[in-house]
C-alpha cells in the first residue's frame, strides 16, 4: 500500500471557490429561492432612491396634493418587501450552506478513515479535529452569509447604479472612474486576508492540538505537577493564534476606511458637478436630491462588500486545507484475491521495511513461516521490530521489499476489507468507544446476536464483572473505557476478537494490563480461542509465551534466534539472557 501521496493544493482561490459551490448544486433551486430575496432586496434601495424623487417633485415642485398618501403607502409598502427580501435572501442560502458544511464535514470524516496508518504517523490529531471543526465552520462565512452580501450587495450597487444613469448619465459616468482603483484596492485587501486566514488556521490546529494532548494525558500532567508547563504550551499557541488574528482584524479594520475614502474622492467630485448643473438650472432640485440619495445608499453596501472579503477568504483558506487532504491518495481497496476464510498459513519472504529513510531499516530480509493453526511467539527488546513485523500482515503498512504472504497469496492481491476479515488484533493499547459493552464487544459487528455478543463475554470472563454492574452488558464504558479497569478493559477487547471468530489472531500483550488471577482465566481462554487458529504473539513477559509451537527472538530488526523455548533456553543465547533476566527481577 503507497503511502500519502503530495495532495493536490489548488492554488487558485477561484477554483477552491467553485468547489465549494459544487456541493450547493444538488440545492441550487432552494438557492436561486434566495437569489430571488437578494433581488427584492436590492431593487429597494433603487426604489428608495425614486421615492425621494416622487416626495420632492410632487410636495415643493409640482405641488401634487396626491404626494400626501403615495409616499407614506409608498414607504410602508417598501419596506415590507424590503423584510421579505431580507428574510428569503438570508434563510434559503443558510439552509443551502448547512446542507454544504453536513457534505464536506461526511466527506472529510470518510476520508480520514481511509487515508493510510502512516499518514496518520505523522499527523497531529489536533490539526486533524480542527480542520473537521473550526476549518469547516468557516466555510459556512464562504458559503452562506458571505455569498448573501456578495451577490446581494453587489446587485444593489447595481440596482443603484441604474436608476442613477437612468437619472444622470454623465454624473453617474464620473462617478464610475475610481472603479478600477477601488477594484484593485479591494484585490490587495484579498490577498492580505487569504494570508492572514491561512496563518490563523495553522494556530488553531496548534492550540487544539496542545488542548487534546493535555485533556487525554490528564493524569500524567498531574502526578508530574505539570499544569504550568502545560499551561505554558498553551499560551504560547494561543498568542499566536491572537496575534495571527489581530493582523487579519488590523488588515480588515484599515480597508474599510481606505476604500470608503477613495469613494469619497468619487463622491464630492460628482458633489462639485451636480450643485453646478443645479445652480444653472440642467438640472431639477428633486432629480439632485433623488441622484444625491442613491449615490449615499451606495456607500452601505459598498462598506459591507469590503467586510465580507475577510470572512470569505478566510472560507477559502479554510476550504483548501480541507480539500488538501480530501485529495490525499486513500488506502485503496487493494487486489482482487478474495476467500470465505484462510487456512491461515503465514509467511514473510525476504520482508525488509522502513519508515523513513532517514532513519534506515526498521526490518532486514525477514524469512518466516507460520503454518496454520501455530503459535508464533515475537520476543525481543523495544524497538527491535516486533509490532512492526506483525502490522505488515493486514497491510497497515506494506513491505518495502520482499513480501508477506497469507495462504501462499501475496496479501497485497487481496481485497483490503476482505484481508482484514480474516485477521483480529488484541493489542496492548485497549481501544474502547463512549458506548455500552455490549456495542465495544460488537464493534464491527453489527449484525450479531444478543446470544453471540454474551457467548464471547462469558468466554473472557467479562460476565465476571458485568453481573455485577446494574446494567450488565448494556453499562456505559466512558471516554475511552475510563470508568472501568485497565483489566476489565483488556478482556472486552478479547472478548470483541472472539467474536470476530477470526483464522489468524494477533496478541500484542494481550494480557499485559490482568492482575494475576485475571490473567490465568484470560490465559485459559486464549488457549482455547487459539485452537484452530494462526496466532502471533508478541510479549516482552516471556512467560506467557513458553508453550508457543515457536518463538523467535528480533534484535534491530533481524531475526537473531528461533526454537521452542526448551531449546531457546538450552542455547544460552539472547533468549535465555532475556529469561534470566526476568526470572531474576
Amino acid at each position: 500500500m503507497s503511502t500519502p501521496a503530495t495532495a493536490l493544493v489548488v492554488a487558485n482561490p477561484g477554483q477552491v471557490y467553485r468547489r465549494l459551490l459544487g456541493y450547493a448544486r444538488p440545492w441550487l433551486g432552494t438557492f436561486l429561492i434566495g437569489v430571488v430575496g437578494m433581488a427584492m432586496f436590492a431593487a429597494t434601495d433603487a426604489l428608495l432612491a425614486y421615492l425621494v424623487k416622487i416626495f420632492l417633485g410632487g410636495a415643493f415642485v409640482e405641488h401634487d396634493p396626491r404626494v400626501i398618501w403615495i409616499v407614506p403607502l409608498g414607504a410602508v409598502s417598501l419596506f415590507f418587501l424590503r423584510g421579505i427580501g431580507d428574510y428569503v435572501s438570508t434563510y434559503f442560502p443558510a439552509s443551502v450552506g448547512r446542507r454544504i458544511i453536513k457534505a464536506l464535514r461526511g466527506e472529510l470524516f470518510a476520508k480520514y478513515l481511509r487515508l493510510p496508518v502512516s499518514w496518520f504517523d505523522a499527523t497531529s490529531t489536533g490539526e486533524m479535529l480542527s480542520r473537521l471543526t473550526f476549518n469547516i465552520e468557516q466555510v459556512a462565512e464562504a458559503t452562506t452569509n458571505a455569498v448573501t452580501v456578495l451577490i446581494r450587495d453587489t446587485l444593489t450597487i447595481v440596482a443603484l447604479l441604474g436608476y442613477l444613469f437612468w437619472v444622470n448619465w454623465q454624473l453617474a459616468a464620473f462617478a464610475l472612474t475610481l472603479a478600477p482603483l477601488i477594484s484593485w484596492l479591494i484585490r490587495r485587501i484579498n490577498s492580505s486576508f487569504r494570508r492572514y486566514s491561512t496563518r490563523i488556521y495553522h494556530s488553531m490546529a496548534d492550540v487544539t492540538r496542545v488542548a487534546k494532548e493535555s485533556f487525554d494525558g490528564q493524569r500524567i500532567v498531574r502526578v508530574f505537577n505539570a499544569q504550568s508547563q502545560q499551561e505554558r504550551a498553551f499560551e504560547t499557541a494561543n498568542e499566536a493564534n491572537r496575534h495571527s488574528n489581530m493582523r487579519l482584524i488590523n488588515a480588515r479594520a484599515m480597508s474599510n476606511p481606505v476604500v470608503q475614502f477613495v469613494a469619497a474622492i468619487g463622491l464630492a467630485g460628482v458633489l462639485y458637478f451636480a450643485i453646478s448643473q443645479v445652480q444653472t438650472r440642467a438640472m431639477r432640485v428633486d432629480d439632485f436630491m433623488s441622484f444625491l440619495t442613491a449615490l449615499l445608499l451606495i456607500t452601505a453596501p459598498l462598506r459591507r462588500l469590503v467586510n465580507v472579503f475577510g470572512p470569505l477568504q478566510q472560507g477559502i483558506a479554510a476550504g483548501a486545507s480541507v480539500f488538501a487532504v480530501i485529495d490525499m491518495a486513500s488506502e485503496g481497496e487493494g487486489g482482487q484475491h478474495s476467500v470465505t476464510r484462510a487456512r491461515g498459513d503465514i509467511e514473510y519472504r525476504g520482508v525488509g521495511f522502513t519508515y523513513r529513510d532517514d532513519k534506515g531499516p526498521v526490518l532486514h530480509d525477514i524469512d518466516l513461516k507460520v503454518p496454520a493453526g501455530h503459535t508464533l511467539a515475537i520476543v525481543g527488546r523495544s524497538g527491535s521490530g516486533k509490532s512492526t513485523l506483525v502490522a505488515l500482515l493486514p497491510r497497515f503498512y506494506d513491505a518495502a521489499s520482499g513480501s508477506v504472504r497469507l495462504d501462499g497469496v501475496d496479501v497485497r492481491e487481496f481485497a483490503l476489507a476482505n484481508l482484514r476479515d480474516q485477521v483480529a488484533v488484541v493489542s496492548q493499547e485497549v481501544v474502547l468507544f463512549n458506548d455500552t459493552i455490549r456495542a465495544n464487544i460488537a464493534f464491527g459487528h453489527p449484525g450479531a446476536t444478543a446470544a453471540q455478543v454474551e457467548a464471547a463475554a462469558e468466554a473472557a470472563f467479562v460476565m465476571d464483572f458485568a453481573r455485577e454492574l446494574p446494567q450488565g452488558l448494556d453499562a456505559v464504558v466512558g471516554d475511552r473505557g475510563a470508568l472501568l479497569s485497565g483489566g476489565q478493559r483488556q478482556r472486552i477487547s478479547i472478548a470483541r476478537a472472539i467474536l470476530k471468530d477470526t483464522p489468524v489472531l494477533v496478541l500484542d500483550e494481550a494480557t499485559s494490563a490482568l492482575d494475576s488471577e485475571s490473567e490465568q482465566h484470560i490465559q485459559a481462554a486464549l488457549a482455547r480461542l487459539q485452537s484452530g487458529r494462526t496466532t502471533l504473539v508478541i510479549a516482552h513477559r516471556l512467560s506467557t509465551v513458553e508453550r508457543a509451537d515457536e518463538i523467535i527472538v528480533m534484535d534491530a530488526g533481524a531475526i537473531v534466534e528461533r526454537g521452542t523455548h526448551a531449546v531457546l533456553l538450552a542455547r544460552g543465547g539472547v533468549y535465555a539472557q532475556l529469561h534470566r533476566m526476568q526470572f531474576n527481577a
